[in-house]
């Protein structure tokens, strides 16, 4: 693999900002997201368990429905792809073993040599859930991979903008997650901003490197 410059990053991440208004007319190309929704696929997440459903909308009938549930943000509906980052509530056995199955499929091993490795999960997921924080452990899973399409939405220089700012409840209805034991968690809006969004050229503010950067 070759690196890009450091340069090019911190550019990207210079030129990220949280995308106010989005122009509907501009789609991202297929080639593009094909590369984001890999992003997506490849996020880390603790012992590797991916607790999420990333579900992609595209559809504007689908979009117009969630925005009453988004507060009325034009970015839902304006923007090319509209990404809500589910989690599995009160995860349990049969996605540990999925896991273990997926892991021995690739790694081309036996589930059986990842017995102990698949103990450590459970008994993991069982101290936290007998300490409940388990569901809170996950939504910190999912913007672990918020981060990632973000940035990599940055590199590839398409707009983003991270959204808390709905009823999860009823996106769940929208979108038929209810009772499927998936709940959204964040939604992301991605796309390209507006020509006239006086966002696009506000001074990014942040607290100086010394500020927050800790040397030891």
């Amino acid at each position: 693999m070759n690196p890009i410059p450091s340069d090019t990053l911190l550019q990207a991440l210079h030129w990220r900002y949280a995308t106010k208004k989005f122009d509907p007319a501009r789609k991202i190309p297929a080639d593009t997201w094909q590369a984001l929704e890999h992003a997506l696929v490849l996020s880390p997440s603790s012992v590797g368990l991916q607790p999420w459903k990333f579900l992609i909308i595209t559809d504007p009938a689908m979009k117009a429905r969630l925005v009453p549930a988004a507060w009325n943000q034009s970015q839902v509906a304006d923007c090319s792809h509209f990404v809500v980052f589910t989690v599995r509530r009160d995860i349990g056995a049969d996605h540990v073993d999925r896991h273990i199955a997926r892991m021995a499929e690739v790694r081309g091993v036996t589930a059986e040599s990842l017995g102990g490795f698949r103990q450590m999960i459970t008994s993991n997921i069982e101290k936290a859930r007998a300490e409940q924080r388990l569901d809170t452990w996950q939504a910190h899973q999912v913007y672990i991979a918020l981060g990632q399409f973000m940035a990599s939405a940055a590199v590839l220089g398409v707009d983003t903008c991270p959204m808390e700012g709905f009823e999860p409840v009823k996106f769940d209805e929208i979108l038929a997650l209810t009772g499927t034991g998936w709940a959204s968690v964040v939604a992301c809006a991605a796309g390209y901003r507006a020509a006239d969004d006086k966002y696009a050229t506000a001074k990014k503010v942040r607290f100086k490197p010394d500020d927050v950067i800790v040397r030891i």
